[in-house]
């Protein structure tokens, strides 16, 4: 196990070398950038979902600074980008050099990763803070949204899924395989638009808050009702992002349930006089479950950074999600890489943890003789 362990770490370090380098290439072809975004913003030529700069007093700077050039436009560095008319070639030079575009690409892409390396993500373009501080200082809405999605799309699914494979065909299962596919195929968007237009406030019921993950008055509240006001902002959010997870995870684990069910051992089991509660639990469960466990690393992935966007804006959620987006469009860059680069990092250490787990769960399988 130790042995497949050190091959599965290192190889991490060619699959982060691609993956960040087709990213890099990517980006190098793609239209605009953040030298275009500041020259559009002072051009007042920006509009639309990107149409700021964020921080707006580094825009304001780069527009004072804009200003000195007068109306020339002679240099080769202004006339690379459209906009740049009536800027001073010398200000365009000094934006290139303050995004480090002075420099080769191959060179900015190997400082890149030297840095990426000690885990130096430098700092975003358009905002006066770091890149790790941007984070830290959105991650606790993408944690709040994962951690209890996880845990709630388990804690139900898994039961659930038990239950409809040992009474697969009843009434039960065929009702409830009913609500799970209408589930599955609400978009996650459209589900939160309706919970806002009936239970938010919206045109029905105010039960919930519509905006927010605590309360304007939180910070003045003692700690049970920080708690209570905390998961009563939390229930929308939740249920509109939880539904297609839930009622993937539940038809997963009914689908291996069944599997194994039908095999021979299990049989064997009973005719060795089992009851049915130890042929599930103490036979089934463990080599049921190892198809939901493999499941688990797209899962913890999608539930902290994917597919929480529009229901980040939907419910003014300001995470990852919102984060990514936002970077993407302002083309700030070192946030998109370095965002890509520790989601994906952790995503394929979640990946081996969750190989670990399965010798956990069936000592049976053996991973050290396995090719990687």
């Amino acid at each position: 196990m130790t042995a497949y362990i050190i091959r599965r770490l290192l190889l991490i370090i060619p699959t982060i070398f691609g993956m960040m380098l087709v990213t890099f290439v990517i980006v190098q072809f793609a239209p605009g950038g953040p030298v275009e975004r500041v020259l559009a913003v002072l051009a007042g030529a920006d509009t639309g979902a990107g149409s700021r700069v964020p921080g707006g007093s580094q825009g304001g700077d780069f527009g004072a600074r804009g200003q000195q050039g007068g109306a020339q436009f002679d240099g080769s560095a202004a006339a690379k980008y459209r906009g740049a008319q009536g800027l001073d070639p010398k200000f365009i030079e000094s934006l290139e050099k303050q995004f480090g575009f002075d420099r080769p690409a191959h060179e900015r892409f190997f400082i890149m990763l030297w840095n990426y390396l000690r885990f130096d993500f430098g700092r975003s373009y358009f905002r006066d803070v770091t890149v790790l501080e941007l984070i830290k200082e959105k991650l606790p809405v993408s944690i709040s949204l994962g951690v209890w999605l996880m845990l709630l799309s388990y804690l139900i699914s898994i039961p659930l899924g038990i239950r409809k494979a040992v009474s697969d065909g009843s009434h039960f299962d065929v009702w409830t395989s009913g609500v799970i596919i209408v589930a599955y195929a609400l978009p996650g968007f459209l589900v939160a638009v309706l919970l806002i237009v009936l239970f938010a406030g919206g045109s029905f019921f105010a039960w919930f808050p519509l905006r927010g993950l605590t309360s304007e008055d939180f910070a003045f509240m003692p700690w049970w009702q920080q708690v209570l006001d905390y998961l009563w902002h939390m229930v929308l959010p939740i249920i509109a992002l939880g539904l297609s997870a839930f009622a993937t995870m539940t038809l997963l684990t009914k689908n291996s349930f069944l599997d194994e069910i039908r095999k021979q051992y299990v049989l064997t089991a009973r005719a060795k006089g089992c009851n049915e509660r130890q042929v599930l639990y103490g036979h089934v469960f463990r080599n049921a479950m190892l198809i939901v466990i493999a499941g688990f690393p797209g899962a913890f992935v999608h539930a902290f950074f994917a597919g929480a966007l529009l229901i980040e804006v939907i419910f003014s959620l300001d995470g990852l999600g919102l984060l990514g987006f936002e970077s993407i469009i302002n083309r700030d860059y070192p946030v998109v890489f370095a965002t890509l680069y520790i989601f994906g990092l952790l995503g394929m250490i979640v990946t081996l943890i969750s190989d670990l787990t399965y010798t956990w769960v069936d000592p049976r399988i053996d991973f050290e003789s396995r090719e990687v």
